[in-house]
This record gives structure tokens, sequence and C-alpha cells, in this order.
């Protein structure tokens, strides 16, 4: 009996996948290129130092200085004539090393197998090999370990340029919007009022510390180790460490077993996941920024870019989230340079695979968040007018901290404010709750706020009091210079003031048939 047709279609999507998977995968590009996150997250400059041409180039350049540092030394047998011609004639291609590889299943010993064709190519019959100098008393993890940290120095530089430009952006930004005022939001509610600029100052100044925590990492990242099996030089001379390392602008490692300490590449990638976490961190509050019912600032849009598929409408912060995605890789992968730390005796393995994997994987994306990070905040588009509307949507109830100080140096204790515990409530509402307030004795009477006043209602009330004859007083600080005639400012002691001389003293005191003394709670209407 024949498959449904449905059930054929699905075997050949699986097929297709298997297909683009084989030549993509979730960690190598192509073999041989080299390993690292897909190329949809590399950028060119990143990817070409974690590429296998730059690191067997590395490789070749590390054994070609050991021929040149022994026939320096004099020791070994190796003259300069022959170390000038290793230099000229070493070369290999990658595809012989994975050709090799296949059979030795070694890859150090596949390079130099391949190095060796080429240095002895043109030798002359007769002529004893040059290339039996080549890897002369080193071990693989002294060719392995010094071209890593080479590396490691190749790309946190280009991180380095990554967190100097993003941090000059948000410095430039900072200035930009340095009296552009918005509500400070804690735990997601409005606070207090802020600027703008003090976001992206806050951000520059995390950049600031990203860019010493990578500097120290790249120092501590910055050694090399030509020290022979178990790392006793009893193979080697530790002038050819000192000469490699100081070509290649390493220090040598003052001790190291056959491996370079990986407490090393954990603290690079210890920098590298708390960098990770600034630009999350940032990315974070784009995306907040960004939602509908706050919108102060959202990330570019560019021009014939779709949003959804079925709600045209859309403009999703899909950068700033793909930034947060992303970050979870780079912290991730913290935990495996960690545990790269523990290793067996003198050395095992068992980091090898891993940190391949990890240490290209974090370089490659965190550099990709940069770039997407300059892009974002450099083109952030902002809406002051909407700032200024979400400053005032809870009608000055942000200011609550300044009334809490007036009260406390009218002589009435922090406590009393806390607690409520010596105050009697004269008037509330649903929306601000209590906003009136006397003393037990009702010698003091405290305004709070009056959320539902704009800013003109205050204006109306006056001249509705004054039109009936009432003894009311002019708004201190309400219009300019106290002239009515003039519009009247937005300012909180106007409202208090007014709210004293008119609220209170119109409805409590001439219009309220009870002591005050005796008020227990006096419902607003």
């Amino acid at each position: 009996r024949s498959p449904p047709p449905w059930l054929l279609g699905a075997f050949r999507e699986i097929r297709r996948a298997a297909v683009r998977l084989r030549y993509a995968g979730c960690h190598q590009v192509r073999r041989g290129k080299g390993t690292g996150v897909i190329n949809r997250y590399t950028r060119p400059a990143m990817g070409a130092i974690w590429e296998l041409e730059n690191k067997f180039n590395i490789w070749k350049e590390i054994e070609v200085l050991a021929c040149e540092a022994q026939a320096e030394l004099g020791k070994s047998g190796i003259t300069k004539e022959e170390a000038a011609w290793i230099r000229a004639h070493a070369d290999f291609t990658v595809e012989r090393i994975d050709e090799i590889e296949k059979v030795t299943n070694h890859d150090v010993i596949a390079f130099t197998t391949n190095m060796a064709e080429y240095i002895d190519a043109d030798v002359p019959e007769g002529t004893e090999p040059p290339s039996r100098w080549v890897h002369y008393g080193m071990t693989s993890s002294d060719l392995g370990d010094t071209a890593l940290s080479y590396q490691i120095t190749q790309a946190i530089d280009i991180i380095l340029e990554d967190i100097k430009q993003l941090g000059e952006t948000c410095k430039r930004r900072a200035f930009e919007f340095q009296e552009t005022l918005c509500v400070g939001r804690t735990h997601g509610i409005h606070a207090e009022p802020m600027t703008f600029g003090m976001k992206f100052g806050s951000w520059a100044w995390a950049l600031k510390r990203a860019q010493t925590r990578m500097e120290e990492a790249r120092k501590v990242a910055a050694t090399g180790a030509i020290s022979g099996a178990v790392g006793t030089y009893s193979s080697i001379d530790p002038f050819v460490e000192q000469y490699v390392c100081e070509h290649l602008g390493l220090s040598p490692d003052p001790l190291s077993t056959q491996v370079l300490a990986r407490d090393r590449h954990a603290q690079v990638m210890a920098g590298l996941a708390v960098t990770a976490s600034t630009l999350e961190s940032i990315a974070m509050q784009v995306r907040l920024l960004q939602q509908s019912d706050v919108i102060e600032a959202e990330e570019p849009f560019a021009k014939g870019q779709k949003g959804s598929s079925a709600m045209p409408h859309k403009r999703n912060p899909i950068t700033a989230e793909r930034v947060c995605g992303l970050a979870r890789t780079v912290k991730s992968n913290a935990q495996v340079a960690f545990d790269n730390v523990a290793l067996w005796y003198e050395r095992d393995i068992s980091h090898s695979g891993a940190e391949r994997v990890a240490l290209a994987d974090s370089f490659i994306a965190l550099d990709y968040m940069f770039g997407k990070m300059q892009w974002m905040l450099d083109g952030l588009q902002t809406y002051p007018a909407k700032m200024e509307h979400n400053l005032w949507r809870t009608k000055g109830l942000i200011f609550s901290s300044k009334v809490l100080l007036a009260l406390v140096d009218t002589g009435i204790s922090r406590e009393d404010v806390d607690n409520c515990k010596a105050l009697r409530i004269l008037a509330e509402s649903d929306a601000a709750g209590p906003f009136l307030m006397s003393t037990e004795n009702g010698r003091q009477i405290f305004v709070t706020g009056h959320p539902e006043y704009d800013k003109y209602t205050l204006d109306s009330e006056y001249r509705r009091d004054v039109d009936k004859g009432l003894p009311i007083h002019v708004p201190v600080n309400y219009y300019p210079d106290d002239d009515p005639t003039k519009p009247p400012l937005f300012r909180w002691r106007a409202h208090a003031h007014l709210l004293y001389e008119n609220w209170l003293n119109y409805y409590v005191y001439q219009n309220t048939p009870y002591d005050l003394g005796e008020i227990q709670r006096v419902k607003h209407e």
C-alpha cells in the first residue's frame, strides 16, 4: 500500500532539512572555513579570525619562529640558512590538512605533515630535508595553545573597538537628551521624573566598565607557552618560548604544565558574558520603551521592512529581541569555560572540543550584537511628546516624595507620615487615596495633592469664587508674577495653595457643620 501524499511530502521536507543542516550546521559554517556560529550572525572581520585559514597561518608562524629561535640559539643543529629556507617555503592548504587528518586523526600532525610537503618540495636531491626541524622539542599544546592565545587577542581587539564605538554613541546621545524629561520607573511603576539622557549616560558608563573588563581579560589571555611535554623544558630551551612570544606580542607563561591554565580562558569568557549581559540590559530597555502603552522610543524601522505576515500594522522590536536571545548563548558558553578549568593532572583534552565551539561562538555572537546595538542606538527613534504625556499620566503623584519631605519640614515626624496613626483623613478619592489630613488635635492640615485638577481647573475655580465675592486670594506661583491676567502656570505649590485657600477654606471651614477636631472622615464628592 502506498503512503498518503501528505506523508510523502513530509518525508521530502525532512530530507531537504537534512541537506540544509549538512551544509549549514548549528555550529559549523564549513569545515574548510572553520567553526563558528551560522553565517547569519557572523561579521567578516571577526569571522575571519576563527576560520581555519587564520588558525593554520598562526600555527605556521609559530613553527617558523621556533625554527628561527633554535637557529639563533645554535644548540639543536639547525642552521640559519635552513631556518630561512623554512620561512620561504612553509605553506599549507586546509583541504590537504583535512585529507591527512582523516588518516592520522590528529590535526597537528596533519598540519606539520602538509607543511613539510611544501618545505621539502624543492630541496635538492641528496640534501637533508629542512622540515625535520619543524616542531623540534615541541608538543601539540605548545602550538595550539599559543596560537589560540593570539587568536583571542585578535578577537578582543575587535570587541574593544566595538565597545568604544557604542560607548561614544551613548555619550553623544546622553548630551542630546540631557534636558528631555521623562518618568523614571521602578518595578515597572512610575516613580519620579528623570531625563532621558540619563538612560544613555548609564549605558555609556556600563560600556566603560566593559572596556576595562575586556582590557584586563586581554592581558591575562595574551600568554604563550613553548615548554614541551608536561611543561618541563626537557627537550626545548626556554629561549625558544621567549623568542616566539616576543614576536607574537605575548608574554611567556611563568609556569605552564603541558597546557596553558584554563582559568585564563574562563576570565575571557566571563568578560564576554558580562558584556553580553550589558547589551542585553540595554536592548531590554528599548523593548520596554517600545511597548504600545509606553512608546517613548523605538528601534529604527527601515523603509520596506515588514513587522508581521498577518498584522501589517506591527512594528516589532525584533533587533532588540535578537540581541537578548544571543546574549543567552554567550552567557551559557561562560559555563563551558568554567568547566574547562579542571583538567586531569598536567593535561587532558576534555576542554578542547568544547572551547573550539564556545570561544568562537561567543566572540562572533557578541561582535554581531555590538553591530546591531550600534545601529539601534545611533538611530533610536525617540518621542519626547509621549514622554511628557506619560510623565503626567498619574496627575502629579510622581511628586509624592517632595510632599513627604514637605510634611516632615512642617514638624510632623517621618514615622507619623509612614503609618498615619497620628493623622485623620479629611478627604480621599478612589484615584488618589487620602489627600487631605489633619493632626489628631486638628491644629494642622496637610494637603498632599488633588489629581483631578488639570492646568486650567484652578483658574476657572478662582474666577468662579471671585465672581461670587468670596474672600479668595490670588494663588501664589500659579499665574506668572501672580497676575491673573496672564496664562496660568502648572506648579504643584500653586495647586496646594489654592486648595488650602479655596477648597479647604470654603467647603470645610465654611460649609461643614462639625468641629474640625471631631472630623474622622469627610467623603470627597
